[in-house]
């Protein structure tokens, strides 16, 4: 069973769901673009057997304010903000897709407040075209505003992104979907290269690995944050 929480990160009100035993070590999951903390409820339930497992609702998503101003740097500080004031101190990091990219520029920035870092279906730092995104069927629980504003970033990459890659020293796993993902595959493994510590598995179910088959991504993930 999850708990649910709610934080003020500066300005900006943060929820959260959590699972397992209060003095576990901690395992903070980041949702993709247009997702939610409850996407991890079933992950979180299996990896909260062993560990105190927290999965936030970005700005602009879920429960969490939506304040209309929307950038991945801001996105870093709000997770920062809610390690400080959840008194988190070294964290596993586990991020999809957009999450991912939270959670390593994260691995970057704040090395010491991440033990382990593990990549879902995260688009790698490199350029690609921007393509249109299909809009939403139906009321969604998350601010229109954030999408082409986050996009804009993942398709066209500060170079930066790419060149510290090599400064992550957090051990690293990356998660793929295979051929069946929308995201493309092709640059995954020019990433990998670039992290130091860090190795790629398949998954071979489409984008959202941990949604589609919770066993066993949380299987893969509990291996690797005790290896």
């Amino acid at each position: 069973m999850d708990d649910h929480g709610v934080v003020d990160v500066g300005d900006v009100r943060l929820a959260y769901r959590s699972w397992g035993n209060p003095m576990g070590a901690p395992v903070v999951l980041l949702h993709g673009l247009t997702g939610s903390a409850a996407s991890w409820d079933k992950v979180g339930e299996l990896l909260g057997d062993e560990w105190r497992v927290y999965a936030l609702d970005l700005r602009g998503h879920g429960e969490s304010d939506w304040p209309d101003d929307y950038d991945l740097a801001l996105m870093c500080e709000d997770v920062l903000g809610f390690l400080d004031e959840l008194q988190l101190d070294r964290v596993g990091l586990v991020g999809h897709s957009m999450g991912g990219v939270i959670a390593y520029r994260l691995a970057l920035d704040h090395a010491d407040r991440v033990e382990y870092l593990v990549l879902e279906e995260t688009p790698p730092p490199y350029p690609r075209e921007l393509t249109e995104s299909a809009p939403p069927e139906g009321p969604v629980d998350y601010d229109l505003a954030v999408v082409p504003a986050v996009r804009a970033q993942i398709f066209a990459p500060d170079p930066e992104w790419e060149e510290r890659l090599g400064e992550i020293v957090a051990p690293t796993l990356i998660v793929a979907g295979g051929s069946d993902s929308s995201m493309p595959q092709d640059r995954i493994h020019d990433m990998a290269a670039e992290i130091p510590d860090c190795r790629v598995i398949t998954i071979p179910v489409g984008h959202n690995v941990h949604a589609l088959q919770p066993q066993q991504f949380a299987e893969h993930v509990g291996e690797f944050l005790t290896s």
